[in-house]
Parts: structure tokens; sequence; C-alpha cells
């Protein structure tokens, strides 16, 4: 039993880690090209298929880019309030990846959630498939053998 507690208890603490560093992490790049490179690979085409606007090179990619550098430029807001800014004025299609904050973290975190308790639940089915070895035979279970092959050697 103690056994088992403490798996749960393991699980449980893996998946708090992961999802502490899932919703904590940071760490943006340090150069404005590097902000913008890193806004406009999450952000997706409007006129592409699939593509991002850091890759595309249609027209509207290009007028997003340059509204990402302008903004970025100005200086006045962070990477969340430009992409919200792209994700108003063309709507909530234009990200290619869940932000990792609110419902949206969810995405990413259920998945791993799951899969976590997933393994867990067939650790522990086979832990307990394994635990149940059947007993060697009694006395009294040979001689309901030995009666059952009489009785059956008798009729034939």
């Amino acid at each position: 039993m103690k056994t088992r507690r403490s798996v749960w208890l393991a699980m449980f603490l893996l998946v708090a880690v992961l999802l502490v560093f899932g919703s904590t992490r940071t760490g943006g790049p340090q150069t404005q090209q590097d902000r913008i490179d890193s806004l406009t690979a999450v952000l997706a085409c409007p006129t592409c298929s699939g593509e991002s606007v850091f890759v595309s090179r249609a027209v509207a990619a290009e007028s997003i880019r340059a509204e990402v550098a302008r903004q970025v430029s100005a200086g006045l807001r962070t990477d969340e309030q430009i992409l919200s800014y792209i994700e108003q004025r063309f709507g909530g299609e234009v990200l290619l990846v869940p932000r990792a904050t609110g419902v949206d973290a969810l995405v990413w975190a259920l998945p791993v959630a799951a899969l976590v308790f997933s393994i867990f639940l067939l650790y522990s089915a086979f832990t307990k498939w394994r635990g149940n070895k059947p007993e060697s035979p009694t006395s009294d279970d040979e001689q309901i053998v030995a009666r059952a092959l009489n009785t059956k050697t008798d009729e034939q």
C-alpha cells in the first residue's frame, strides 16, 4: 500500500511541476529583431495555408510583419499585447500556437496530464494482475478433480 501511495504522490508532483514550469516559462528574446522574429513565427499568414508570417512573402504577411516591427520599435507594448492587437485586427485564427496562459494553457497541460494518468493506471493494473497469482492446489482441490475424472471415465 505504501508503494502505491508513493507512486500516486510522485505522479501528482510530476504533473504539478510540469504545469508550474509550463505556465511560468519566460526568457524571451533580447534584441528587437529577435522579438520581431519570435512574434511573427507564431502568427499565421492570413492568406497562406499553414505558413507563418515569419516565413511567408505574401502581401498580408509583409503588412503584419511591418506592424509588428513598428510596435516593437515603439516599445510601448509587451509581446502579449502585440499578439492581442494583431489577433483583434485579423481574427482569432491568426495564432499558430495557443497561448500558454489561461484556458489556452489547458490545451497543452491536459494531454500531458492524461498521458501521465494513463501510464499510472496501466502500471497499477499490471501490478495488480501480477499480484493475483493462483495459489497451489490443496488436497481438497485434488480430490474434487480426481472425482470429476473418475465420474467422466465411468460414464464412457
